[in-house]
């Protein structure tokens, strides 16, 4: 995580000076620290991944359980991610916009757990 703040950190500063003279070529440096930091922590969510995988089969937990849960996170990082670069850009509509589908998303992926949640209580009743 210290390599990660020391190149966020130094991509912020150099986006501030760079934003004086050209701010379309400070979006681009932002953008371009933030592919070099995900990047990053890519082994990790493969990782976290596989755990969380490796944990529903030792529970017997169905994938279709496991997975909208995954999927929503994913949907939740990309939507946070996509909206603060359209915030930065200065088109909060754009934000909000990408923000709402975000939710929209991960409403639908979901769906799959909530009937299962539904059949559950319904055989229980």
């Amino acid at each position: 995580m210290g390599e990660i703040a020391a190149l966020a950190v130094a991509a912020a500063l150099c986006a501030l000076v760079v934003k004086r003279e050209a701010g379309g070529a400070a979006l681009v440096l932002g953008l371009a620290a933030g592919a070099v930091i995900l990047g990053q922590v890519l082994g990790a969510a493969e990782a976290v991944r596989a755990l969380v995988d490796e944990l529903g089969e030792r529970a017997g937990l169905s994938p279709a359980v496991l997975d909208p849960v995954i999927k929503t996170v994913g949907i939740a990082i990309l939507t946070r991610i996509s909206s603060e670069v359209c915030r930065d850009a200065g088109e909060s509509g754009i934000a909000a916009a990408v923000e709402t589908a975000g939710a929209v998303l991960a409403l639908w992926i979901a769906l799959p757990l909530l009937r299962a949640v539904l059949d559950t209580v319904t055989s229980l009743l």
